[in-house]
């Protein structure tokens, strides 16, 4: 790829930010060291619209962190024929420096939602509505995340099952993080929790700011573990373990499509939006899926399977327009109804308090100004190595326990994400616009700290009670749909939440972080100034005007049991009422995971795609039995 198109296809915000003299430094030095050659596996082929067949054993509707998992697994099997559907175009070399995980926010790979007003949260935020990314691009929101492998806690499969989601226990599902894993830490690896060999490489960055060290020491000093948090306990602090390799990102789609790119039987089709997946009205049979590309519209057939992997919005979505889903909601659209379904329900998110910053006295925070220099690229291009290689800045991951958990189970209730730096870093380019904070309460809050060495702490709960919804705005495919998130209507979130901002506040007070002269960021958040500090009070309006997402929505698409009224699919995953039709991604989640999400998007792919291949196998030995049956007859 040339400089020109290499810049022409990245951040669409370079140009105004603050990082846009670093961009052609990076993008130049990147062509000079042929950067691509550094992963041996070129970018999947996009197949021509003509080269495309009337019909595919196995349709895959989204290419994210489970949909790109699916069809690489189920195009192993050389006599069938998969195609892979994707609304976005390919990843670019920008999204692979880890660091600038948050400019790829707002930018072509991201669908760019924002949430509906609610009224008591996110109101510090334009319209007081949340911007909440998802990946519009090959390997979905495993692209724009920051990378961050966390698999849960083993607690939460086992609810699961006890649900009625038989196996989906803990050890059935370790064994899949494991078949995907290939970890490089040598110490992890020889634990029975992690493997190597795997498609998805998972490593601590290769650079840490000395305040990373100070996070997991201000954990000893609090009494929790210096620990593998994906490994047999869960509590207690580590440095992030990530998806990268040799200090890039590694996606779903680095995974688990550039390997097995010359495959036969598997087809990629980028620009594909799929509109609506085709169904028999009466029968309730799916036989294939209606896309748009290239302002053309396209229907192909599946022999066996439609497989929707759009993610806990675009999945829900498709399957309304489809005609499945709730029969009150689909009548005021004037959709046909398929088969009434609880789909859109049962909407989770992890959410937490953001901005929640502490002042240093010594220039050892991630900077944006400081980084653009020649030195930094130059790590990064030529050795994979330097500032660049961190986390989107998240340099260290901690599980704790408030008061309202039960510390003796190994459940925690609060996870805090370590960043060597906060909103004001980047002196108020890009960090407050993906936030979609104000101008008012950006320069209140920040503008005074603009550029100055911060670290901060998102403290994040595990396990809201509260659940949202997401509905079609129109029949228009087209249309983004509306997401109502309900942050914060149960009040045992909130106050869950407010104890594990006291703990990052106590983390500030120890000998570890006051070695670096912390102190809370003195400039109060515009809205909460006439409530004394340090109360629960003032905690509960931080949190709500700076309501963070972690980018984890989950759940639309229920799994559970025949019993379960708001089950969309069952434990096999298959969607409940028709035949043909599974929908393997986030949204099948039961409960929400006590963890980042993505490393369970691709276990659930890995695992999903083992049932259908059972499935079909199983009665191909039965079709042979009954065929021979018939021949010994004659």
């Amino acid at each position: 790829m040339s400089i020109e198109s290499f810049l022409a296809e990245g951040l669409t915000s370079a140009s105004t930010s603050g990082l846009s003299l670093l961009f052609p430094v990076l993008a130049a030095a990147l062509a000079y060291f042929h950067y691509e050659v550094l992963d041996n596996e070129a970018p999947p082929i996009n197949v021509p619209s003509e080269m495309l067949l009337q019909s595919y054993d196995f349709i895959v509707v989204g290419a994210g962190s489970a949909g790109a998992v699916v069809a690489s697994r189920l195009s192993e099997i050389e006599d069938w024929n998969v195609l892979l559907l994707e609304a976005g175009g390919d990843e670019t070399e920008t999204s692979d420096v880890p660091l600038f995980a948050g400019y790829l926010q707002l930018s072509q790979l991201d669908w760019q939602y924002k949430t509906e007003p609610q009224g008591d949260a996110c109101l510090a935020m334009e319209n007081g509505r949340c911007n909440w990314p998802r990946g519009k691009v090959l390997g979905g929101s495993s692209v724009l995340n920051y990378m961050l492998y966390l698999r849960g806690n083993k607690r939460d499969y086992e609810i699961w099952e006890e649900q009625g989601n038989f196996g989906w226990g803990w050890r059935d599902v370790l064994h899949y993080f494991k078949k995907s894993e290939d970890n490089r830490n040598p110490y992890l690896i020889r634990t029975p929790y992690h493997a190597s060999g795997g498609y998805l490489t998972v490593q601590e960055a290769p650079w840490h700011t000395p305040l990373a060290t100070a996070f997991v020491q201000a954990g000893q000093e609090m009494g929790y573990e210096n620990r593998d948090i994906n490994g047999e306990f869960q509590t207690g602090f580590m440095i992030a373990q990530g998806t990268i390799r040799r200090g890039s990102r590694c996606s779903s789609a680095k995974a688990f499509l550039r390997p097995v790119r010359l495959r036969k039987n598997l087809h990629v089709a980028m620009h594909a939006h799929v509109t609506k997946v085709l169904m028999q009205p009466k029968s309730k049979r799916t036989y294939g899926v209606e896309f748009v590309r290239d302002g053309k519209v396209f229907r192909i057939n599946a022999k066996r399977e439609v497989i929707i992997s759009g993610g806990a919005i675009n999945s829900p979505q498709l399957l309304m327009l489809s005609g499945i889903g709730s029969k009150e909601h689909l009548q005021e659209l004037g959709i046909p109804l398929i088969q009434d379904s609880k789909v859109g329900y049962n909407l989770q998110d992890h959410v937490g308090l953001g901005g929640l910053t502490f002042m240093v006295n010594q220039k050892i925070s991630m900077v944006e100004k400081r980084l653009q220099n020649v030195q930094t690229v130059m790590q990064y291009a030529a050795l994979g190595d330097g500032p660049l290689t961190i986390l989107g800045g998240v340099e260290g991951i901690a599980f704790v326990n408030t008061k309202y958990a039960n510390a003796s189970m190994d459940f925690p209730d609060i996870e805090l994400h370590f960043i060597a730096g906060s909103t004001n870093s980047d002196g108020g380019t890009q960090l407050k616009k993906i936030h979609g904070l104000t101008n008012q309460f950006y320069e209140a809050t920040f503008g005074p700290i603009n550029d100055k060495d911060t670290w901060s702490v998102l403290p994040m709960l595990l396990r809201p009670k509260s659940r949202g919804i997401i509905k079609l705005r129109s029949k228009n495919p087209f249309d983004y749909p509306l997401i109502y998130t309900n942050y914060f209507k149960e009040p045992e979130d909130i106050a869950i939440l407010i104890e594990g901002v006291k703990i990052s506040v106590a983390l500030s007070k120890t000998d570890a972080f006051k070695r670096f002269g912390s102190e809370l960021n003195s400039y109060q958040f515009p809205g909460c100034q006439h409530i004394e500090i340090y109360t629960d009070s003032y905690w509960e309006c931080m949190i709500r005007y700076y309501s963070a997402t972690i980018y984890h929505p989950v759940g639309t698409c229920k799994m559970g049991p025949y019993w379960d009224s708001e089950a969309v699919v069952d434990p096999q995953l298959r969607v409940y009422g028709v035949t043909g039709l599974r929908v393997i991604d986030a949204s099948i989640m039961p409960r929400i995971v006590s963890g980042n999400t993505n490393a369970v998007a691709i276990m659930i792919g890995e695992k999903g795609s083992d049932m259908i291949k059972e499935y079909w196998f199983k009665w191909k030995g039965k079709f042979e039995q009954q065929y021979n049956d018939e021949m010994r007859k004659l």
